[in-house]
């Protein structure tokens, strides 16, 4: 296609999401539910033809040489496209957001105000590999009420489209309105940049993906953008900690699944526990085969092989079994060093004492702050939001795992008997 006849098809698309979004306002909590629960009967009676396309995305991945972990995040099979069809009927049981009323007060002259949620609009999503995201942001965006627009990566456009049809079937049949869920079917790079620039009919535009993608999309967006850059994660070991429960959190927020946002890339521990922590962390670490950039204490007293850390070290987010270990003479340290290199994404202290942990918190300028806690409990299902969109580092308009409730604006509904101003 060339680019005008790309940048024509998306505008269409657009146009048709906007019309699409004024009549899902009109639909009940109960009926977006059935739809839901039909999109998901819908993926199930497809399995096979799905499968079939994820093969192709497979085979494709292999032949241009992609990694282990990029092959893994592309694939489904019959128990992954179950939890596909599972995560979007948890989403039908999830309360709806829209119409909640957030306050309401009435004023001296007698008007009613109150303020209540509705829908953005319109979404567009702009991701990567993970076909999961097909129905997570579809199921997510049109439970609050909002027209949606997806453009997967090249590497998942075959499951993507099974994915999105299967939606759009089984959405239909229920009575989902024509064009709610959309799929761009191809995968030129100017589709990113004429959709980024659709702010006549795209509201929000969310972007999940690496950090080219998340650059080129707010370089080039002309509506907001909500998004997450590195997830440099850390957790600081306070001079009173549990070294058991310190040795614990660590391991799982590194290797529990080390390639994801809200996995850890730093330790930061006391100078006063160096003899007794580094090495009881040390073995834990080499026994699940992690890899150490370490400061000059923390060579000294670790006791397993590891590597000189550098400067960048202390900002790299490494999507690896790969950790970077720091000593720090205490919590003033420690803040300063998490604000000054991490990404605003998830951070942790492991301490006994309260006023520590109370002060951490505070302190540091995060989306999510743990105390004695795993890094890898940021998550929308761990926080209890159901599936996820994504998770923000952002301040506006939404900050931290993304669900139902940060999918929805709000405005002001005002009751009067008849005032005027004078």
């Amino acid at each position: 296609m060339t680019d005008s006849e790309i940048k024509s098809a998306i505008l269409d698309m657009g146009r048709r999401a906007r019309a699409a979004s004024y009549a899902l306002v009109k639909l009940t909590t109960e009926q977006k539910n059935t739809i839901l629960i039909a999109m998901a009967d819908e993926i199930m009676a497809r399995q096979d033809a799905i499968l079939a396309a994820n093969a192709l995305d497979l085979a494709r991945a292999e032949q241009n040489g992609l990694s282990k972990a990029m092959i893994d995040r592309l694939t489904l099979d019959p128990k992954r496209l179950k939890a596909v069809a599972d995560a979007v009927r948890e989403v039908a049981l999830l309360p709806d957001p829209v119409g909640e009323k957030l306050t309401d007060w009435t004023r001296p002259n007698g008007l009613h105000i109150r303020k209540v949620r509705v829908p953005i609009g319109v979404i567009g999503i702009i991701f990567e590999s993970r076909p999961n995201v097909t129905t997570d942001a579809a199921s997510l965006c049109f439970k609050t009420g909002n027209a949606t627009i997806l453009r997967g990566g090249s590497e998942a456009i075959d499951s993507n489209r099974a994915l999105a049809a299967a939606l759009q079937a089984g959405g239909e049949r229920a009575g989902l309105p024509p064009d709610s869920v959309q799929l761009i079917p191809f995968t030129d790079r100017a589709s990113v940049e004429h959709m980024a620039q659709m702010d006549q009919y795209l509201d929000l535009i969310i972007p999940r993906g690496g950090k080219g993608l998340i650059e080129k999309v707010v370089a080039t967006a002309r509506m907001p953008v909500i998004k997450h850059y590195d997830g440099v994660c850390h957790v600081y070991v306070h001079v009173d900690a549990d070294l058991d429960m310190a040795a614990n959190i660590i391991v799982n927020s590194k290797c529990q699944k080390p390639g994801v946002c809200n996995a850890l890339e730093t330790i930061l521990v006391h100078q006063d526990l160096a003899a007794t922590f580094y090495p009881l962390v040390g073995q834990r670490l080499l026994e699940a085969g992690v890899e150490i950039h370490a400061d000059a204490t923390a060579l000294q007293h670790l006791g397993v092989p590891a590597r000189p850390a550098t400067e960048e070290d202390w900002s790299t987010e490494y999507l690896d079994l790969i950790l970077a270990a720091k000593t720090v003479s205490g919590l003033d340290e420690a803040i300063a060093h998490i604000n000054r290199h991490g990404s605003h994404h998830t951070d942790s202290i492991i301490t006994k004492d309260r006023a520590a942990a109370e002060r951490f918190q505070h302190e540091i300028d995060s989306a999510v702050v743990m105390h004695n806690a795993s890094t890898r409990f940021n998550d929308g299902g761990e926080f209890g939001f159901g599936a996820e969109i994504g998770i923000s580092t952002d301040k506006l308009h939404a900050r931290g795992p993304m669900g139902l409730a940060e999918l929805c604006s709000y405005k002001y509904l005002v009751d009067g008997s008849g005032q005027v101003r004078g």
